[in-house]
């Protein structure tokens, strides 16, 4: 059966593979991104019933926009998958500069209460559906000069295991370790060590059944594709 998936930080990394993993599988998959070029580009590779819009998660206005958008020609989504993050250059704490620890806070965590609030609404009122969060090993344990997405991420963990309480029975809020894959972003931890681990197409090959098969038994479960 065909479901509606609704995916953020859809035009690269984890994102991007599950896109296409998605719609091989016959799936109708609705994402943004904050490139126009890439996002252009999904919609040439991925055109109808397929849809694809540039969106800034850190704004509010827009996302809301969006889900207007969204949920005027789809029904609610069976699976939304907050997944747009950043990733800090690795240093010390206290070398960060504020105003990348800010851009971390506003798209890792305060862009997922964007979607959850525009989104879930909706599917609260038809009582079913299934929220994916990706948090991160590095949102369950912590590593030198990674501290604010550590924070990032173990935030994710309680906003979602906090949602997960107060969701009508058959729908599920989950956090999600998607473990450790070769994207851009672990390139920016850990430089060439990052080439070691899967890419995300091989990732998303086990990822996309997985979150299929994500149901209300899985509520509040914190998660790792292994």
């Amino acid at each position: 059966m065909s479901k509606t998936i609704v995916i953020t930080g859809a035009t690269r990394g984890l994102g991007r593979a599950l896109v296409s993993a998605f719609a091989a599988a016959g799936h109708t998959v609705i994402g943004c991104g904050r490139s126009d070029g890439h996002v252009r580009a999904l919609r040439t590779e991925f055109p109808t019933p397929h849809a694809f819009k540039q969106v800034d998660v850190t704004d509010a206005n827009a996302v809301s926009s969006w889900a207007h958008e969204v949920l005027s020609q789809f029904s609610p989504p069976d699976l939304l998958i907050n997944n747009a993050a950043l990733m800090n250059t690795p240093a010390p704490l206290w070398k960060v500069p504020a105003d990348e620890f800010h851009s971390l806070v506003d798209v890792n965590v305060k862009g997922i209460f964007h979607v959850i609030r525009a989104f879930v609404p909706a599917m609260v009122a038809r009582k079913a559906g299934v929220i994916v969060n990706l948090s991160s090993g590095w949102g369950r344990s912590t590593a030198p000069d990674v501290a604010p997405y550590c924070a990032t991420k173990y935030a994710v963990e309680g906003l979602t295991l906090a949602l997960a309480q107060e969701l009508p029975n058959g729908m599920a809020a989950v956090p999600l370790n998607p473990g450790i894959i070769d994207t851009d972003m672990l390139r920016l931890a850990f430089a060439g060590g990052a080439s070691s681990y899967p890419k995300p197409d091989a990732w998303a090959k086990r990822a996309a059944p997985f979150l299929l098969n994500l149901s209300a038994k899985d509520n509040g479960r914190p998660m790792t594709v292994s």
